[in-house]
């Protein structure tokens, strides 16, 4: 797929690969078929040749994801200090060269660090967290009927969940559509990648919703605050933390949602029930 963003400074490869492999198994009559897996590969991110993490992952957006991922742990806070991103699968390595880089201070950022519940094992950096509560996410309102809409439309999507299974989906969505929708082996991986989309676009996030597959955790929450979208929306559960993050930053967050249903955790204030 041809990279084709409105930033045009960033210089990005294209070496994303395929979601799933196919594999032998047996079904309960003992019968040999061929079934498609999900991906799991490590990428290692590196800046100016500093090793900053080892993702599991697809491998379908590696590019996005390791701007998302700088982005959202603010280990790089302007997209213009980007010079490249380079994705190199043989040795397992997505090499982003930076300017106004200062090694000694991202090296401390990275000695702070908590450990979350995302999938595998995932990971927010005190720099990210001492950034959350610089400013409150705005109110905006959604109707009831186009929660339901966007619902409906996400259906069409989860291609790689359909085919193979273990992975989460999360998607970009305005108010009438699905703008971009991602799948990884970890939600946290999908909403990093998308992140990555909006930074590429200059998209501004309080014009965006953002869905997910998975449950509604802190780090989640945290995420969605680092890409400014004010509204999320899941089909899992919730966590108490993760309330307590969406009322603090002002996140209006509904989850368990389905075809015709939907529970309010946060912010019922901007839903029109319509």
């Amino acid at each position: 797929m041809k990279k084709n963003y409105k930033n045009k400074k960033v210089q990005i490869s294209n070496n994303g690969l395929s979601p799933t492999n196919t594999v032998t198994t047996f079904n309960h009559l003992g019968e040999e078929k061929k079934s498609k897996v999900a991906g799991e590969l490590p990428l290692t991110i590196k800046i100016n040749d500093l090793e900053i993490v080892t993702l599991m992952t697809l491998g379908t957006r590696p590019e996005e994801l390791t701007l998302g991922y700088l982005r959202n742990q603010s280990i790089i806070e302007n997209i213009n200090d980007i010079v490249s991103v380079d994705v190199r699968w043989d040795i397992g390595i997505s090499n982003v060269i930076a300017k106004n880089f200062n090694q000694e201070l991202i090296t401390k950022k990275l000695s702070k660090k908590t450990i979350t519940t995302g999938c595998g094992q995932g990971t927010m950096y005190g720099s990210a967290l001492e950034k959350l509560y610089d400013s409150n996410l705005p109110n905006i309102k959604i109707k009831k009927s186009q929660i339901f809409n966007l619902l409906a439309k996400i259906t069409k999507y989860n291609d790689i969940y359909k085919e193979a299974g273990a992975v989460h989906g999360c998607a970009l969505c305005n108010i009438s559509d699905v703008v971009e929708f991602v799948e990884d082996v970890g939600r946290h991986n999908a909403a990093d990648t998308l992140s990555g989309i909006m930074w590429l676009n200059n998209l501004c996030g309080e014009e965006y919703i953002f869905y997910t597959t998975g449950r509604l955790t802190s780090e989640i929450i945290m995420k969605t605050k680092n890409m400014n979208i004010p509204i999320i929306i899941s089909r899992s559960g919730v966590t108490n933390m993760g309330i307590e993050l969406a009322k603090d930053l002002n996140v209006t967050m509904i989850a368990r949602s389905k075809q015709r249903s939907f529970i309010i955790y946060n912010n019922k204030s901007n839903i029109i029930f319509d």
